[in-house]
């Protein structure tokens, strides 16, 4: 009867360590966009990005303050936060979804994955639908996620005024490049 209260304790703590492992974090993630059009090329970077990925289930989740993005031109970041974006309106971006091909993943093995990521995009308070293709690296206990897609302004109701209509590109490309740690829970 000892034996038995011993291999469920072992089962509950291996369970109970498995599930801690599972998930992964970082606040310091990298989204970046670009967009080039004849007259100007815009692009900016956001360091403070938070990212949680579950690697059972493969849920992630993003999630971008809009006021985080610099730009290389003071300008261009106080048009982007005020006319574009509206970030006082909408101060906040985030996905939220999974990982497609999650179980093709293993991630106790060092490597480079290909990942196929599917979920909610919201931006300026439009959600749509995305699909994108990306890279999970695992690496000593760390996850590094990488992934580079394109999305239309239009989709967000990001309009551009007819001025500068002609100067501003329609698409922008968004490169994700995260760095997550294991989250420890208590």
């Amino acid at each position: 009867m000892k034996k038995k209260g011993i291999i469920v304790a072992l089962i509950c703590l291996v369970s109970i360590y498995s599930k801690a492992q599972a998930r992964f974090f970082t606040k310091n993630g990298e989204i970046s966009f670009y967009s080039k059009a004849p007259v100007e090329t815009i692009e900016a970077k956001n360091r403070s990005v938070s990212c949680v990925l579950d690697t059972q289930t493969g849920a992630l989740q993003f999630l971008v303050l809009m006021k985080g993005f610099e730009f290389r031109k003071a300008l261009m970041q106080e048009h982007f936060n005020e006319n574009y974006v509206e970030s006082d309106k909408f101060p906040k971006s985030d996905f939220r979804g999974e990982v497609v091909n999650n179980s093709e993943i293993d991630y106790t093995r060092p490597g480079s994955y290909p990942a196929k990521v599917k979920g909610k995009l919201t931006i300026h308070g439009e959600t749509k639908e995305v699909e994108a293709d990306g890279t999970i690296v695992v690496d000593g206990g760390k996850l590094k996620l990488g992934s580079v897609f394109t999305i239309l302004l239009s989709d967000y109701k990001i309009s551009i005024p007819a001025t500068v209509r002609d100067n501003i590109s329609k698409t922008v490309q968004i490169t994700i490049s995260c760095s997550l740690d294991s989250l420890k829970t208590s």
